[in-house]
């Protein structure tokens, strides 16, 4: 009984250039309510309600808060759509990046 051996193709991986990843921070303002704050958190930047509103005081009591790390062109997009957001609101909501 002659068994076939399976052929086995080596895939060798490419170097792809990955983003540069970013750190999202949220600012904090006198005027935002902290409920729509904690809504843009869970929309947009997809956090449970414990981890949003815990972003939120943090932000409240320190002046800035740490959200997440995401990829530059990631980042860029959900702070634009969190801005978008907040002046449909007429809110001065903040968010910045800076690299990880």
């Amino acid at each position: 009984m002659n068994q076939a051996i399976p052929e086995i193709e080596i895939i060798e991986e490419t170097e792809t250039q990955l983003e540069p990843l970013y750190r999202v921070i949220i600012h904090n303002d006198d005027v935002t309510p902290m409920d729509f704050v904690v809504h843009v958190l869970k929309t947009i930047f997809f956090l449970g309600n414990d981890k949003a509103a815990e972003i939120m005081l943090t932000a409240h009591i320190n002046g800035n808060a740490y959200v997440q790390t995401l990829p530059q062109s990631e980042a860029e997009n959900r702070i634009n759509r969190a801005h978008f957001a907040a002046r449909l609101e007429n809110y001065p909501l903040h968010f910045s990046m800076e690299p990880e």
